[in-house]
Order: structure tokens, then sequence, then C-alpha cells
């Protein structure tokens, strides 16, 4: 199956690596030729995964409307960052099926994936790609479980074709909505979760932020259409899991450099790639606000991330809550 994945970061190039370890018609596209041109000596990716060699067969170009012609009969892969997801679907054609990396919510409207796709390309086939997955393990073929989530079963059954494999597992799932909640949820989380652990306030913190936080995700997206059980599974507590705990997870970085007393804009200078959970917490609580749903660590997050609390502060105020039952 002929497979275009659009952005060059660390995880389209990743993905891209992946899937073309077993398949010979995988073409990768950067927005900057000269970055294309590099990757093509180098035969990698130098920026973000030097250590990842590119099989032979994989493609590259900086030409989108022949990236975009190549996997218009089989699947289409948005690589890209959550602001640049509208840019990409306007430029596809509706007979094109394409799923979408990015976790989060678009900045200034504050829709979903699917939410945006559902109003750009309606008639189209669409889904998203998740789970809990560092760039660089899929890169080096390590093994990875994923889900792609389709309202439409059969994009979810393409993508196994496309991108299963020894090293990587694909799941389907009927609800994009829960999917994506989890993605972009858990990266909030991830900084709480950083936090705490900055602060030193051991591992029981660290699993009662984990699980509360959960239960606040799972509110969420309930009261956004999707299932619960979708939260108990890759996308959801999966994903939790790797974000809140990992080494790699920048989200948990930017908790940990604010624990320390960093100022945000330090944290993201050293840090030097996207955390998209700075940029979701906002919508997130926004959100939750307009339907009614408590979001007590999401919106102790927030109040740090502007400014308004420290790391201690919220912590504090969150210990004091009144007892409740636990669900």
């Amino acid at each position: 199956m002929k497979l275009t994945v659009l952005g060059a970061g660390a995880w389209g190039t990743a993905l891209a690596i992946s899937a073309a370890r077993h398949n010979a018609q995988v073409l990768l596209w950067a927005r900057d030729g000269a970055q294309v041109a590099q990757m093509q000596a180098q035969r990698c990716n130098p920026r973000y995964l030097p250590e990842a060699p590119f099989p032979e067969s994989l493609q590259l170009t900086a030409d989108l409307a022949a990236a975009i012609e190549h996997g218009r009969g089989g699947l289409i892969i948005i690589g890209t960052p959550m602001a640049a997801l509208a840019e990409m679907l306007r430029a596809l054609p509706v007979d094109a099926a394409a799923l979408w990396l990015c976790k989060g919510f678009e900045k200034g409207s504050g829709r979903l994936g699917h939410e945006i796709a559902q109003s750009l390309r309606p008639l189209s086939r669409n889904g998203v790609l998740s789970g809990p997955s560092f760039a660089r393990e899929v890169a080096l073929g390590q093994p990875t479980a994923l889900v792609a989530a389709s309202f439409d079963a059969a994009l979810g059954e393409q993508a196994v074709e496309a991108l299963h494999s020894d090293s990587l597992r694909v799941y389907t799932s009927l609800d994009p909505v829960g999917v994506e909640v989890g993605g972009a949820v858990k990266n909030v989380l991830a900084i709480a979760t950083g936090i705490v652990d900055g602060m030193q306030l051991g591992l029981n913190a660290r699993a009662a932020i984990v699980t509360r936080g959960l239960a606040e995700m799972t509110r969420l997206g309930v009261a956004l259409g999707a299932r619960a059980d979708t939260f108990m599974g890759l996308s959801g507590l999966g994903d939790l899991v790797l974000t809140a705990t990992g080494s790699l997870s920048r989200n948990r970085t930017v908790g940990l450099k604010l624990a320390e007393g960093l100022a945000l804009p330090q944290v993201l200078q050293e840090l030097g790639h996207v955390s998209e959970g700075v940029y979701s917490a906002a919508t997130v609580w926004q959100r939750a606000q307009q339907l009614g749903v408590d979001m007590p660590i999401t919106q102790a997050v927030v109040a740090v991330l502007e400014g308004r609390s420290t790391p201690h502060k919220a912590v504090s105020l969150l210990m004091a809550r009144d007892a409740k039952a636990e669900f």
C-alpha cells in the first residue's frame, strides 16, 4: 500500500521509518527543501532522530502536491503539530484517506482533530492514530502498540494493513473522540506529575495524580461523547502512564522544571521542542467549564502555567479539597 507521511518531525519520521521497514512505498514529506536534502544525504533525520537510519526504500520529498498524490490511493498520515492540522486537511482531495498523529486542541478554536476534520472534510475518510509512543523507540524498532480510531471502520483496518508489523501493533477503535481526548488531556496531566516528582513528594503522590487525572480525563471525554472504556485503553491509561512517568516525555520535563522554580518561557526555551500540554491546558479547562466537568488537577496546572499560582501552592490547594466518594 502506498503511504505518505506529511511532516518530518520526530514522530512523523519515526512512523515513516517503521512503515518503510516492511513497505517499499513510503514517502516522507518535509516543508523545508534544505532539510529534505540534508536527510537524503545523511539518510537519517539529524535534527530529531540522528540515531535512527532510514531504510533504503524510504523516499523523501519537499513537494507537497507530489506527496499527496502518492498517498491518495493508499493512506496519508499527517505528522505535523496541531497548529498545522487544518492547513494539511484543506490541502487533501476529498477522496484521500487520512489519519493524524497530533495530540491536543487547536489554539483559538479549541477544536479536537475530529472536529476540525468534520468542518473541513465532512464527506472524507478521517481518523486519528494515537497511543503510548515515544518517537525514538518506534524509530529504533522497539515494541510499541497504537490505536487507529475512526468513525469509518474500514479506515482503521487500512491503518493496520499499512503500519502493523513485528515491532508495531496497531489496534482499531470506533471512538475517535475518546482517543483524541485521551491524547490531549494526558499531556496536561503529565505536567502535573512532573511538578509532583520535581517537588520530590513521593511515589504515593505520583500514583494519586495519575489515578485522579485519569478520572478527570474520563469525565471530560464522556461529556464530549466518548465511550468510558476507551480511557482504560492505549490512548487513555496507556498514554497517560507513559507520558507522566517516562524520561523522554517533554510535558513531564516541563513540570519538573517548573518545580525547580524556572519560569515557563525559560523552560520552553531549554526544551527546544513543542510541549502540547502547555498549549492545551487552558483549552482543556475552558471546555471542562463549558460542560460543567470538575477537573481540579487541570485547573491547578493552568494556574501554574499562567503564573497565578506556584507549584507548592497548587499542591496545597489540591490536598485541601474536601473528602468525597471516589466514584
